[in-house]
């Protein structure tokens, strides 16, 4: 539905500047905010100029459509010029000049909701140009629209120069709008860099606490496939002193028998000596398994001493050589640490020999700057070089001799000891015998 206000003949200039006086009358008091009424009345006269400039003549119809709901101030300028024969490039917006002819099409298009343009060879153009009205705008009644007509016929005439100032002082108004809202878009901006900066760091807190959840998980698995190991070492470490108190309690019963009575004083001592190591191994394994790899206590440890209990517990056969270095250190290190280590190399070198009867065991003992270096030397079978890769492994022997009281399990508790350490543990092995070697920190050497 259209209804009539008011109709403009185009003719020049001056004519032009009617129009847009005219757009901006009607849309203020239609209701619309001045940023719309602006963009309106531009349309407009970029149309109108279009037609004055290309044409020479032509005419602007005012008036209300509704359609779809809504109702809109629409203005319909028509010419009977000879049409425009490049229409449809010029709405593609390709192949034409942008700043020349057909610019004002486009710019007009794009500052009212709805256009609508035909044109003709020889029969002129149309355009229609629609801008919404406010929902909130009261009914407008056939005589409210002709007192604005007789009010528009009893303005003075109309100066040129007066509407352009007057324009430009509007404009000048929808700048200090623009420049505000630039202001508050750069403030808007401001935060989002400080929210994403803010984003950007939590992201990075979450990434660092996911990696340490990762190591902490890597840690625990770890952790959890060492458990079944170090339970099986109470048994493993704990047998030799057992396989002693077990001989020499067989040994005090037959001399009871027999009423040896000085012989079997002389065997307690022997007995009370074994049960004080097991005890001692019992409560250092304890405190290792239950109060964490980083909370055994450290003490001066004399390495001579030591190397001498480890022999002790352990029963060397009588045909084994052991040959211990006269020049040992003194360390301030975890005794259970040392004595672990020692204990299972020396007791494997034993257990696979293949020729017990000519055995040999050396202990070697080297300083470094940074690191301590000991390695025991065994002349027994050695290990092949297919098997040494996995020689430190759960449940690996490294050789073809099948033991039942052996559980597989020095070599990798020797390994877990001295990585716990910060070192590292190797085997060197060609053909007959074998050297395993590992090293300690220096940082625990305790000088005189």
């Amino acid at each position: 539905m259209h209804r009539s206000i008011i109709k403009i003949n185009i003719n020049n200039e001056l004519d032009v500047v009617l129009a847009y006086k005219r757009s901006m009358q009607l849309s203020e008091r239609l209701g619309m905010p001045l940023a719309n009424q602006t963009k309106f009345a531009t349309a407009v006269s970029e149309i109108c100029r279009n037609v004055v400039e290309y044409v020479g003549n032509g005419s602007i119809r005012f008036g209300l459509s509704t359609h779809g709901g809504s109702n809109y101030l629409l203005a319909q300028i028509v010419d009977r010029g000879r049409g425009i024969g490049n229409l449809e490039d010029i709405l593609a917006n390709r192949n034409y000049d942008r700043s020349g002819r057909g610019s004002g099409i486009l710019n007009s298009k794009k500052l009212v909701e709805n256009f609508e343009i035909e044109s003709s060879f020889e029969k002129g153009t149309e355009v229609k140009l629609y801008k919404r009205l406010p929902n909130h705008v009261p009914g407008i009644t056939k005589s409210m629209l002709e007192s604005w007509v007789n009010e528009f016929d009893q303005e003075s005439d109309i100066s040129p120069y007066a509407e352009i100032k007057k324009q430009n002082m509007q404009l000048l108004e929808l700048l200090e709008q623009l420049r505000m809202r630039n202001l508050e878009a750069e403030q808007q901006l401001k935060e989002i860099q400080r929210l994403n900066r803010q984003l950007q760091q939590s992201n990075q807190e979450i990434n660092l606490l996911l990696e340490e959840r990762e190591k902490k998980n890597e840690l625990l698995q770890n952790v959890n496939q060492n458990l079944d190991a170090f339970a099986h070492t109470v048994s493993h470490d704990l047998r030799a002193p057992l396989q002693n108190i077990n001989g020499l309690t067989s040994a005090l019963e037959a001399c009871l028998e027999s009423e040896h009575l000085a012989e079997a004083q002389h065997m307690l001592p022997l007995l009370r000596q074994q049960t004080h190591k097991m005890d001692r191994l019992i409560t250092g394994i304890l405190a290792y398994s239950l109060a964490g790899h980083h909370n055994i206590q450290k003490k001066v440890v004399d390495m001579a001493p030591l190397l001498h209990q480890v022999i002790t517990s352990i029963n060397v056969p009588a045909s084994f050589v052991v040959r211990v270095p006269q020049e040992l250190p003194v360390l301030y290190t975890q005794e259970i640490y040392l004595y672990q280590v020692f204990s299972n190399l020396l007791s494997n070198a034993i257990k696979y020999h293949d020729q017990p009867e000519s055995g040999q065991i050396q202990i070697f003992y080297e300083q470094g700057r940074e690191k301590l270096i000991f390695s025991v030397m065994d002349n027994g079978p050695g290990v092949a070089p297919e098997m040494q890769p996995q020689i430190f492994s759960m449940y690996e022997s490294g050789n073809s001799f099948s033991r039942a009281d052996s559980t597989g399990l020095g070599l990798s508790i020797v390994k877990k000891i001295v990585e716990e350490k910060g070192g590292k543990v190797w085997l060197e092995s060609k053909g007959r015998g074998s050297r395993f070697c590992f090293t300690w920190p220096a940082s625990e050497l305790v000088k005189e």
